[in-house]
């Protein structure tokens, strides 16, 4: 009876133990690139749209989106210049959450900050 002879397999096929651990080492460096690829790239959001601005309740620490070719509502004023929201949590964002402006607009603190 004849016994077939083993053959090695060629030489471009990989090894079944390689190629796991191919795919573990690609695994783990798409592991690090996800945790750290971003890293210091921090996502804020944008307190209105392109082409708005914020505009704030008078007395109040609500704010609404106007269209920049809009005055506000009634109601809502411009933020003072330079102290204007810009992006969620901000340094302005934050400050308006415990100030607003009186209905001759002074900055005073916002009766609902509690």
């Amino acid at each position: 009876m004849h016994t077939p002879r083993k053959t090695n397999p060629p030489a471009t096929a990989p090894r079944p133990g390689k190629t796991r651990l191919v795919a573990a080492a690609l695994a783990s460096a798409a592991a690090v690139v996800a945790l750290t690829g971003c890293a210091g790239v921090e996502y804020r959001e944008d307190i209105c749209s392109s082409g708005e601005y914020p505009a704030l309740s008078v007395g109040g620490t609500g704010s609404v989106c106007v269209s920049d070719k809009q005055e506000p509502p009634a109601g809502f004023v411009r933020y003072p210049e330079g102290k204007v929201p810009r992006q969620v949590d901000d340094e302005w964002d934050v400050y308006w959450n415990t100030h607003t402006l009186d209905k001759n607009g002074n900055v005073i603190d916002a009766p609902d900050a509690g």
